[in-house]
C-alpha cells in the first residue's frame, strides 16, 4: 500500500477512536476494520458532490452497519461535506451533528438514518428499484440522466437480521444490478465470535439468492478496487463484495474483540494503537495536511461531474422537452395542480364499497395523471387493491413497469418503500393486511423517524374480516401506530374519505401514511358544504350535526363504525336528544389543527361522548375524555362470520345508544 493512502486511511481510524474516546461512548471498531475499504470506495468510485449533497444522480451510499456511524462521518468532514471538526468533537452530544447512529435529517451527506440492523440492507433496495425504473422511463439512446450506484457496507448482524433476507431474495429476484453491497466480515458481535450463533455460507446464501459474489482481503486495496471495478461490471445481479477485515484494525490488545466493537478503546490502548499506525500519539482530532488534500479532491471532482451531467441534461431538455418536463417535476415532487378535481366522486349508497375497493378505484384513477404512483403488494394484489391496471409488473426484464409483487415480504416491501421515497422522483406505495403491520413495524417507525413520505395500503382492518380469525384480526394495531412519532394514520369512513386520505398521502412531503381499509362494505355518505369530504384532509370534522350549537352529545366514529354512530343518531333523535356525530379518521391531522377549530368540532362543554372504533380503546379517552364513554374490543377477535362478530363483541347501534342515555 502506498504510504499515502496509509496515512488516509489512518486519518479515518484516529478520527474515529479519538470522537469515540472523547464521547466516552461508541463503537470504534468497524470504523478501524472497514477504513480501507471506505477509503477506496469513496475516493476512487463514488460519485458525489460534497457541496451538493442532494444532486439527483449521484450514487447513493448508506451505512447499514449505523453503529459505526464515526466512519461515516469522518469521511462525510474529509471529503468536505458541511460537517465541521467541532461537530466530530461533540460526536453524540446533545444537539450535534453526529448522533450516535446516522441520522438523515441532521447530517448533510447521510442517505438514511441506520443503526437498526438490517434496514440499511432493506432499505437500499428500494433505492436500486427506483434508480432502475427511473433509467428505463428517462434515459434515451441520445442521453443517460439516470445512471448511478446504490452502495451499502452491512455487517455480520445486517446479515443476521431476517429482513435482510428478505430484501436479498427480493433484489436477486428483480436483478438489480447497480447495487454494490460490501459485506464487513469481521466475524465478532457484541457476545464474541459470530460462531456463536451465525455459522451459515455467505457465499452460497448469496449465490443462491442469484447475488454477484466475490471474497477479498479487505485491507489489501488492490483487491478492493478490483473487486469493486467486478461488482459494476456485472450488470445482471446486484453484487456483495465479502470483505475479510480485522474490528479494531491496529489495535495491539483489542484487534479482533468484541471489547473493540462497542466501547472506547481507552486512553492506553489509543496511545499504543496510534503508535501502530506510526501516528504521535499525543495529537487528537490529527488531520495531515497530504491526507485532507487528497480527500478534498472529492469536491473538485464532485463538481466537474455534476457540470458534465448538467450539460447533458440541458442538451436532454432540447432534444426532450416534454421528457425533460416531466424528470424534473418527478424530481421537484411536483403534483398536478388540479389533483383534487382529479379524485373520483361516489355517489351516495346506503350499501356502499369496501374501501380497499374504493381505493384501489382511486389509485386507477389518479395513475394516468400522477405516472409516478409506483405500486405493489406483499403478495395479496387482489385483496388489498393495489394493482394499477395496464401498467405492467415492475420485474427483472420489465423495468418500467408499475406494479411490484413483493411475494410474502411485508417487512422487505415497506423498507423497500423507505428507499424509494428517499431516493426521490417517485411516489410509492404498498399494500398488506393490516394485522402484518407487525411485520414491518421497524421500518415504519424509521420513515416517522426520517422525515419519509411513504404510503402503506393496509387492509382488512378489524373483526369486520370474519372467519379468518383472531390471527388476521387487528385489534390493538390502531393504538399502537397512532403512538408512533410523525406517522399519520388514517382509517377512512367511506369512500369519499378514502379519496381524501390519498391525496393528504401523496401531498405529504415528510409524514409516512398508513391508510387503514375495510374488507367489509360500508355505506357512502350523503354530502353537502357542511360535511364535505375535503374535511377528511383536517383530521375529524362534524359529518351531521344537532339542531343545538352545543349538542346533548357527541358520538366519533372512524371507519366502519363511523355508520353505525349515524344510525345511533337516529335513534337517539326520536328520542328527543340532539346529537353530533364526528368522523375522526386520523388523529394525527386533527391535533394539526388550530385550537379553535379542534374546539369547534369537539367542544370541551360537551361531556357526554362515546366513541366507537372495532379496535382497542387504549387512547380514546384523549378524545372522549374522564367521563365519556368508548366502545371497542380489548381482547382478541374470534373466528366467525363479522356480523355475527360485531354482535359479539357489542360494536352496536344499541350499545351506543345505550352509551349515550347512560350518561344523561
Amino acid at each position: 500500500m502506498a504510504s499515502l493512502d496509509q496515512l488516509c486511511v489512518n486519518t479515518i481510524r484516529t478520527l474515529s477512536i479519538d470522537a469515540v474516546q472523547k464521547a466516552n461512548s461508541g463503537h470504534p471498531g468497524m470504523p478501524m476494520g472497514m477504513a480501507d475499504v471506505s477509503y477506496i470506495l469513496w475516493t476512487k468510485f463514488l460519485k458525489h458532490n460534497p457541496k451538493n449533497p442532494e444532486w439527483f444522480d449521484r450514487d447513493r451510499f448508506i451505512l447499514s452497519a449505523g453503529h459505526g456511524s464515526m466512519l461515516i462521518y469522518s469521511l462525510l468532514h474529509l471529503t468536505g461535506y458541511d460537517l465541521s471538526l467541532d461537530e466530530i468533537k461533540n460526536f453524540r452530544q446533545m444537539g450535534s451533528k453526529t448522533a450516535g447512529h446516522p441520522e438523515k435529517h441532521l447530517t448533510p451527506g447521510v442517505e438514511m438514518t441506520t443503526g437498526p440492523l438490517g434496514q440499511g440492507f432493506a432499505t437500499g433496495v428500494g433505492m436500486a428499484m427506483a434508480e432502475k425504473f427511473l433509467r428505463g422511463k428517462f434515459n434515451t439512446e441520445e442521453h443517460t440522466i439516470v445512471d448511478h450506484y446504490t452502495y451499502a457496507i452491512v455487517s455480520d448482524g445486517d446479515l443476521m437480521e431476517g429482513v435482510s433476507h428478505e430484501a436479498a431474495s427480493l433484489a436477486g429476484h428483480l436483478q438489480l444490478g447497480k447495487m454494490i453491497y460490501l459485506y464487513d466480515a469481521n466475524s465478532i458481535s457484541i457476545d464474541g465470535s459470530t460462531d456463536l450463533a451465525f455459522t451459515e455460507d455467505p457465499v452460497k446464501r448469496f449465490e443462491a439468492y442469484g447475488w454477484h459474489v466475490q471474497e477479498i482481503d479487505g485491507h489489501d486495496h488492490i483487491q478492493i478496487e478490483d473487486a469493486i471495478r467486478n461488482a459494476q461490471s456485472e450488470t445482471s445481479k446486484p453484487s456483495i463484495v465479502i470483505c475479510r477485515t480485522h474490528i479494531g484494525y491496529g489495535s495491539p490488545n483489542k484487534q479482533d474483540s468484541a471489547s473493540s466493537h462497542g466501547s472506547p478503546l481507552g486512553d492506553e490502548e489509543i496511545v499504543l494503537t496510534k503508535k501502530a499506525y506510526g501516528w504521535d500519539p499525543e495529537k487528537k482530532f490529527f488531520i495531515p495536511e497530504q491526507a485532507l488534500a487528497v480527500f478534498r479532491e472529492e469536491i473538485t471532482k464532485g463538481d466537474e461531474i455534476e457540470n458534465s451531467w448538467n450539460e447533458v441534461l440541458n442538451d436532454y431538455r432540447k432534444q426532450n422537452k416534454d421528457l425533460a418536463s416531466e424528470f424534473e417535476n418527478w424530481m421537484n415532487g411536483k403534483l398536478p395542480e388540479n389533483l383534487e378535481s382529479l379524485l373520483p366522486e361516489f355517489d351516495t349508497d346506503e350499501k356502499g364499497l369496501a374501501t380497499r375497493a374504493s381505493s384501489g378505484t382511486v389509485l386507477n384513477t389518479l395513475k394516468d395523471s400522477i405516472k409516478n404512483l409506483f405500486g405493489g403488494s406483499a403478495d395479496l394484489e387482489g385483496s388489498v387493491k393495489t394493482n394499477l391496471k395496464n401498467e405492467g409488473v415492475f420485474n427483472a426484464s420489465n423495468s418500467t413497469g408499475r406494479n411490484v409483487h413483493y411475494g410474502v415480504r411485508e417487512h422487505g416491501m415497506v423498507a423497500a418503500l423507505n428507499g424509494m421515497a428517499l431516493h426521490g422522483g417517485l411516489i410509492p406505495f404498498g399494500g398488506t393486511f393490516f394485522v402484518f403491520t407487525d411485520y414491518c413495524r421497524p421500518s415504519i417507525r424509521l420513515a416517522g423517524l426520517m422525515n419519509t413520505p411513504s404510503i402503506y395500503v393496509m387492509t382488512h382492518d378489524s373483526i369486520g374480516l370474519g372467519e379468518d380469525g383472531p390471527t388476521h384480526q387487528p385489534v390493538e394495531h390502531l393504538a399502537s401506530l397512532r403512538a408512533m412519532p410523525n406517522v399519520n394514520v388514517i382509517r377512512p369512513g367511506d369512500a369519499n374519505e378514502v379519496s381524501y386520505a390519498w391525496k393528504s398521502a401523496i401531498e405529504s412531503k415528510n409524514t409516512p401514511t398508513i391508510i387503514v381499509l375495510t374488507r367489509q362494505n360500508i355505506p357512502t355518505f350523503l354530502r353537502n358544504e357542511d360535511n364535505a369530504a375535503s374535511l377528511t384532509e383536517k383530521g375529524a370534522y362534524i359529518l351531521s350535526d344537532s339542531d343545538k350549537d352545543i349538542p346533548d352529545s357527541i358520538l366519533i366514529g372512524t371507519g366502519s363504525e363511523v355508520h353505525l354512530a349515524m344510525e345511533a343518531k337516529a335513534i337517539l333523535t326520536e328520542k328527543g336528544m340532539d346529537v353530533r356525530v364526528v368522523s375522526m379518521p386520523c388523529w394525527e391531522l386533527f391535533q394539526q389543527q388550530d385550537e379553535e377549530y379542534r374546539e369547534m368540532v369537539l367542544p370541551q362543554s360537551v361531556l357526554n361522548r362515546v366513541s366507537v372504533e372495532a379496535g382497542s380503546t387504549f387512547g380514546w379517552s384523549k378524545w372522549v375524555g374522564d367521563r365519556g364513554i368508548s366502545i371497542g374490543i380489548d381482547t382478541f377477535g374470534e373466528s366467525a362470520p363479522y356480523e355475527e362478530l360485531y354482535e359479539h363483541f357489542g360494536i352496536t347501534t344499541e350499545r351506543i345508544v345505550e352509551a349515550v342515555l347512560s350518561q344523561k
